[in-house]
């Protein structure tokens, strides 16, 4: 496959999304835990989604309980977890796995389409990748880049 509009994966309401719906977009895509040292950042994607949305980002949060076992809970409380103490207004996935054999689809093409420092395989929760308008990988963060240092590369990708 070479762009991500042919997947879909499912919200924490249950409904399916189709990235097809984001073609045009930027994508931040991001495995994410409420339990982690880096959860704070959800505060900064969220303030990301909030200035560049107009502008046509789009932040998506995947929750996952890989490492550490640092999201436990429920679909449900995560949500209810994310919105309380970030305000999280961007779409967030329902839990799962981003590596080994369960891994969901997305992120074994994010995954196969872009390296880390230590390889291809996911290490931590809030590990970013950073999705073109044209649905390709442009770019991969690691869990302790902060999100406020991805703007510059953010305000490229919507210009293209």
């Amino acid at each position: 496959m070479t762009n991500i509009y042919q997947f879909e994966a499912e919200l924490l309401d249950g409904k399916n999304k189709a990235f097809a719906d984001y073609k045009g977009k930027v994508l931040l895509i991001v495995n994410t835990a409420s339990k982690c040292g880096f959860t704070p950042q959800f505060a900064g994607l969220e303030k990301l989604y909030e200035k560049y949305k107009p502008q046509g980002l789009e932040v998506l949060g995947f929750p996952c309980n890989q490492f550490g076992g640092q999201d436990p809970g429920s679909n449900d409380q995560i949500g209810a977890f994310c919105q309380k103490n970030y305000g999280v207004t961007f779409p967030m996935f329902a839990k799962v796995d981003v590596k080994g054999p369960e891994a969901h689809a997305i992120f074994r093409y994010l995954t196969n389409n872009s390296k880390g420092v230590l390889g291809s395989g996911i290490k931590w929760n809030f590990t970013k990748f950073l999705i073109g308008k044209d649905g390709t990988v442009l770019n991969r963060f690691a869990p302790t880049t902060k999100p406020e240092a991805l703007e510059e590369e953010i305000e490229k990708a919507l210009q293209k």
